[in-house]
């Protein structure tokens, strides 16, 4: 008998607690597998861009930038296309349904952000059949019934248009789907000029202006010298990457990395208590045996490794498990949730289930390696 084949048969012993403790650790990693890709993907980062760059007033999202600022972050070298952005926030139908608008130019969107969102030639052309068409992202779509052709009225919070009214009416002339699961689609996209030229307030402004770095050329370093441009002037700016700008932006409402964080390590911990303690119990059993195997010839340190190997099996089997749950809870999850359980994700949770359990074994294996002979066969 191989020595894995016999850790195997120690560690399942007794099968009914082995499955327990099996199940526990299955439980613990579809937890962190679930949190884990929550705050890849939905809390902003996982398919966010560390290339794109927006450009914001450095007194706060809610303060604008002057359209006179477009040509001279143009100019700069470095930056290969630039694009206005405003937003619009309202309702649609129902006062609880909420909907965001983004607003840019169209083509120098498809420039900087198109990939990313997916949009295609054929879904910027559309836009050209008049300044009120957009287009809609599919997890919006999807999520209101909304289709090609449809006509949508929004109720803006806070922006009105030049005769009073803060109803904003558009046509979607097109869905765009976003280059990942974890794209945010669930906004529409629309035209800056139609915004510009109809709101009552802050015309020729701008909430950002996003813009992609030429090829070769460091983002953080274009950030920089954008920041220095307009340090002295009368609306300094902020640059950020889009990954950063959505970290923050998320954030100001709740710190959720650091909960999952508390509650994973909390849940670790817990495991850890479960299984340490369970396995000492186990050992404690089993101790005329460890003194048989040492009289046998074993030598102490086997005796370790022989431990250490059966809280690893214990560890392994449930990790895979629960990981295993937690990538199919995200395939079949709603892209709105974007939950995201990648390689590199995958990866560092094989490294913690490889981690507790050598340190859940740890205890166990040295109490069985530092057990006298003669103690062990007192238990008979």
């Amino acid at each position: 008998m191989t020595f894995l084949a016999f850790a195997r048969k120690s560690a399942m012993r007794k099968p009914f607690r082995s499955v327990l403790l099996i199940i526990s650790v299955a439980i613990t990693f579809l937890v962190y597998g679930l949190t884990a890709s929550f705050v890849a993907g939905s809390q902003g980062t996982a398919a966010a861009s560390n290339e794109i760059l927006g450009v914001m007033n450095a007194a706060g999202r809610g303060q604008p930038l002057p359209l006179a600022y477009l040509p001279r972050i143009a100019e700069l070298p470095g930056v290969a296309d630039v694009s206005p952005v405003t937003r619009l926030r309202g309702t649609v139908g129902d006062a609880r349904n909420a909907v965001a608008v983004s607003a840019g130019d169209p083509e120098k969107l498809m420039a900087v952000s198109g990939q990313e969102l997916g949009l295609t030639p054929a879904l910027v052309d559309a836009l050209d059949g008049g300044r009120d068409k957009v287009l809609v992202g599919r997890a919006l779509a999807d999520a209101q019934g909304w289709g090609v052709t449809d006509h949508i009225t929004l109720s803006a919070f806070r922006t009105k248009k030049s005769d009073g009214s803060r109803d904003w009416r558009f046509e979607i002339v097109g869905i765009f789907e976003g280059a990942h699961a974890s794209t945010d689609t669930y906004f529409v996209l629309a035209q800056y000029d139609y915004i510009n030229t109809a709101r009552a307030k802050n015309k020729d402004t701008a909430v950002t202006f996003a813009l992609r770095p030429q090829a070769g050329i460091a983002p953080q370093e274009l950030a920089a010298r954008i920041d220095t441009l307009f340090a002295n002037s009368a609306a300094p700016t902020r640059t950020l990457s889009e990954k950063q700008f959505l970290s923050a932006f998320l954030s100001q409402y709740a710190d959720v990395k650091r909960v999952v964080i508390l509650v994973v390590a909390v849940s670790f911990v817990t495991l850890l208590m479960i299984v340490i303690n369970t396995l000492v119990f186990a050992l404690r059993e089993r101790r005329f045996e460890i003194g048989v195997l040492k009289t046998l010839g074993f030598a102490r340190s086997r005796i370790l490794y022989l431990v250490l190997t059966e809280a690893l099996f214990i560890f392994v089997i449930g990790g895979a498990v629960g990981l295993g749950l937690a990538k199919l809870a995200s395939l079949a999850a709603p892209a709105a949730l974007g939950l995201v359980l990648d390689a590199e994700m995958a990866l560092r949770a094989t490294g913690l289930v490889l981690l507790l359990g050598l340190i859940a074994g740890a205890l166990p294996a040295l109490f069985a390696m530092r057990t006298p002979i003669l103690s062990t066969f007192r238990t008979r």
